[in-house]
């Protein structure tokens, strides 16, 4: 009878730990975004270097800019936008299709660059909205 129960325990946790969502190694609840990427190249880091630092990479880049009037780095907002802007509207913003909003909405972030910045490929004035 002790081991009919220890049977029944084990193969009651052995079903509830193969129902249990993973998440680490493949599974998720939230489908990963279909990012396309328009201008395909070289960027200035391998993409999982991107995904972690682009914020700080930009933000540094942006410092250079403003206050020591450096420009035309290759972490420049401008030439992001030319490689990730979509063929179809020419924008990194738009629909959740759309390479920054994409990422973006799946992380959950404010993507917040563009109240400042244009968002569309092209776009070479002082990078301010008109």
């Amino acid at each position: 009878m002790k081991l009919l129960r220890i049977l029944v325990i084990t193969l009651a946790a052995l079903a509830a730990v193969s129902a249990a969502p993973t998440f680490a190694g493949g599974g998720s609840r939230t489908a990963e975004p279909t990012i396309e990427i328009a201008n395909p190249g070289k960027c200035v880091a391998p993409a999982d270097e991107m995904r972690r630092n682009h914020m700080d990479m930009l933000r540094h880049q942006r410092d250079r800019s403003l206050r020591q009037g450096i420009r035309g780095e290759a972490a420049s907002l401008n030439a992001c936008i030319e490689c990730h802007a979509s063929k179809k509207t020419g924008s990194v913003l738009g629909s959740n299709d759309n390479f920054c909003q994409g990422c973006h909405a799946y992380a959950a972030v404010k993507l917040d660059c563009f109240e400042c910045h244009q968002p569309k490929a092209g776009f070479k004035a002082a990078g301010v909205k008109p």
